[in-house]
């Protein structure tokens, strides 16, 4: 335990320098593959927070309450969990934070929330609310500086970045790809998958790594919702062109999709969402599977991990920059 916190003040030392510390980042995230579901978020007609799934970023379907599939994954198992408000920077409205403390509370593994987010208040106010990082699309590649004064005040270990990808047959691209027997580019897109920008996915990733990303969330938006398994020349790419974590995201179809993912393509987690909000799998059963093929996974008991991430969060709880921050580390 002495050694988690002097690690964790080394980095807010780092931090508080304009440093970022991927090394421990990349050593202490990846000694094994981890497998995080994820909840695309709405307001429903009554403007209540609801989960939708759909195919492609579209025709979104009624799933469940946000909160009570959260309290679900984290007794299932989960290794993190991933709250997307999807509609938060389309409709140009905040992000539900009270929804996010709600899943906060009821959970004691990592919580990512995404959507909505454009400023550096908007980060903290965030983390506040209980998540423990932050994932960032559209206002990163429209205001990349966003991305420093993130790392800079609450550490790159909170900052992820978001990329909805999409693949385009044109040259109008920088960095090609044969799929299919043909050549392509990833382009990133903006307002959930909703706008192109012209900007090359490879381009756009080792930036936002060198601005000082913690993490990098790789979503396909060809793949999103198939279950034909993740875009393995996408992901594959990313993990060749930069050394931060990655995030595998949209198409998984079962563990064989996770399997091919963590061992074809490099990534350091997988993500999905109807094949675990469905019962179609379960964590549990997808752990088994790799375990069996010799992928390294996380097998804490859920009850330990929560206890250890109550006493965790109790120990950072610091006055930062001048500001009380509390932080959420929950290995």
């Amino acid at each position: 335990m002495l050694n988690l916190i002097n690690v964790y003040a080394d980095i807010l030392d780092d931090s508080r320098n304009g440093q970022t510390n991927h090394r421990w980042i990349n050593i202490h995230q990846m000694l094994t593959k981890r497998i995080i579901p994820c909840i695309d978020v709405d307001l429903d007609e009554d403007g209540n927070p609801a989960v939708y799934t759909g195919i492609n970023f579209e025709n979104l379907e009624y799933t469940g309450d946000p909160v009570e599939m959260a309290k679900q994954y984290n007794m299932a198992g989960a290794d993190e969990f991933v709250f997307l408000d999807i509609t938060a920077s389309a409709a140009g409205r905040e992000t539900m934070l009270e929804t996010v403390s709600r899943v906060a509370d009821e959970i004691f593994i990592p919580l990512t929330v995404g959507g909505g987010i454009r400023t550096r208040e908007d980060i903290k106010d965030t983390l506040r609310a209980g998540a423990d990082k932050v994932s960032i699309n559209t206002a990163a590649l429209e205001t990349p500086e966003l991305i420093n004064n993130g790392a800079r005040a609450f550490g790159s270990q909170c900052i992820v970045i978001s990329v909805d990808a999409r693949r385009r047959f044109d040259e109008q691209g920088e960095n090609y790809f044969s799929v299919d027997g043909e050549s392509c580019w990833f382009e990133c897109t903006v307002k959930g998958g909703r706008e192109g920008t012209g900007i090359d996915v490879l381009e756009w990733v080792m930036e936002a790594e060198n601005r000082g990303a913690g993490e990098l969330f790789i979503n396909s938006i060809d793949a999103d919702g198939t279950k034909d398994g993740y875009d393995i020349p996408l992901t594959s790419a990313v993990c060749d062109t930069v050394s931060t974590p990655v995030i595998a995201s949209s198409g998984c179809g079962g563990p064989e999709d996770m399997h091919e993912v963590f061992t074809e393509a490099g990534a350091d987690a997988g993500l999905a969402a109807s094949i675990f909000h469905f019962g179609e799998y379960s964590i549990e059963a997808t752990k088994e599977y790799l375990d069996e093929r010799d992928v390294p996974i996380r097998t804490w008991d859920v009850d330990i991990a929560a206890v250890f991430s109550i006493y965790c969060i109790i120990i950072i709880d610091m006055t930062y920059n001048g500001e009380m921050f509390c932080g959420h580390i929950k290995i």
